[in-house]
């Protein structure tokens, strides 16, 4: 993956190679992907909706490819000659292609959107934790514009250590720019495998009830495990778990418990958790099932749905689509899938392989429950169902 993701050989490029294109589309890019072109990625949506999920959360694939040469002065980018080449070369098609895939979107939908992917000017503004530049704010104010006009929610999602803190920054300031009081357009994403997540998240819950505007979260285990700092990160998956399960809890039941605390030492334990728009992003089947437990045990109506991607844990995912005949608050399920070529979507199949060297528990749990699903079936031809 990673070879046929990075290649300069044309024999090794599925954009040039049919035989590759076709191998490829029909076997992992079908598992994961949402189509190349508008008519294949709505059929795929619909497809998903029949089953009865909510909705999807659909991302653009492509991103902007940078040389070492780019990386080693990324401050260059930002004025003359070369602040030009970026803004057409690298915001423009990340601006666009974003715009399209809000249009390829449905109103109740969620687009993933990645700061990165618009090139050095993002980079080098993320890294010293400053403002977005002008051409770039002014393409993620038309993204944002375009998604609240048709009823589509934004995901800024998390990348490395290095950069988070500047796309903190940026999530907040959209935040208090489109998020009204009892609705959110953008959401920031929280890794729960972080030790500074708690905090993190209580200083932005006090930032959006000062401000006046719902908090989008988008609540995750942790994807960049590989090249994040481990110091920074709870020493054992049963720590990540811990946080990732006392923080939704924390969040849905509005109260603040031992993972989530109030940001100040004036707030009163006691007092209530603001109230926020929640994604519960987890192919975790025990987080799924305890977060359930805990909206069907609340009076409140809350913002909430549950998230897995394309292709994974889909027996979480269909387990929630089938028990949303019994209570459709508990169980709105949406699946996280991209849209591109294959060429395009090659280094988010490669990432996906990245993050899943682990699968093998995951592998086996799909198995047993598809086993499981065959033999009710048979003993239903039966009667014995």
């Amino acid at each position: 993956m990673s070879l046929l993701a990075n290649t300069t050989n044309p024999v090794l490029n599925s954009e040039r190679n049919p035989i590759l294109k076709y191998f490829l589309k029909k076997t992992f890019y079908a598992q994961f992907c949402a189509g190349e072109d508008a008519p294949e990625v709505r059929q795929t949506i619909d497809s998903l909706k029949r089953i009865g999920f909510a909705g999807v959360i659909l991302g653009y694939a492509k991103e902007v490819v940078l040389t070492d040469a780019h990386m080693k002065d990324l401050a260059s980018c930002r004025s003359g000659v070369s602040a030009d080449e970026c803004v057409r070369t690298e915001i423009m098609p990340w601006a666009n292609g974003t715009l399209e895939t809000v249009q390829l979107a449905s109103p109740g939908d969620f687009v993933a959107l990645k700061f990165t992917g618009a090139g050095r000017q993002a980079l080098h503004a993320l890294s010293q934790r400053l403002p977005p530049s002008e051409a770039l704010e002014t393409a993620i104010d038309g993204i944002c514009q375009l998604a609240a006009s048709r009823g589509v929610r934004l995901l800024f999602d998390a990348e490395q250590q290095a950069l988070q803190p500047g796309i903190d920054d940026w999530s907040l300031q959209y935040m208090r720019t489109y998020n009204t009081p009892d609705h959110a357009v953008v959401y920031g994403t929280y890794q729960a495998y972080l030790k500074s997540t708690p905090l993190t998240l209580a200083r932005h819950l006090a930032a959006a009830r000062e401000g006046g505007f719902a908090l989008g979260v988008k609540l995750v285990r942790g994807a960049y495990l590989g090249s994040d700092p481990r110091h920074l990160i709870h020493d054992t998956k049963a720590g990540t778990d811990v946080c990732y399960d006392g923080i939704a809890e924390a969040l849905l039941r509005r109260r603040w418990n031992a993972q989530l605390k109030p940001a100040s030492e004036t707030d009163e334990p006691s007092s209530a958790v603001p109230n926020v728009s929640l994604v519960l992003a987890t192919h975790n089947r025990e987080s799924v099932l305890k977060a359930q437990t805990i909206l069907s045990e609340t009076k409140a109506d809350s913002d909430v749905a549950f998230a897995q991607l394309q292709g994974m844990a889909d027996e979480v995912s269909c387990e929630l689509v089938t028990s949303g005949g019994r209570d459709a608050r508990t169980s709105r399920a949406y699946k996280y899938l991209v849209w591109g070529s294959t060429g395009e979507c090659m280094k988010y199949l490669l990432r996906r392989a990245h993050e899943n060297r682990d699968a093998v528990q995951r592998t086996r749990a799909g198995r047993d429950a598809m086993r499981a699903e065959l033999f009710r079936r048979v003993r239903g031809l039966f009667g014995l169902a």
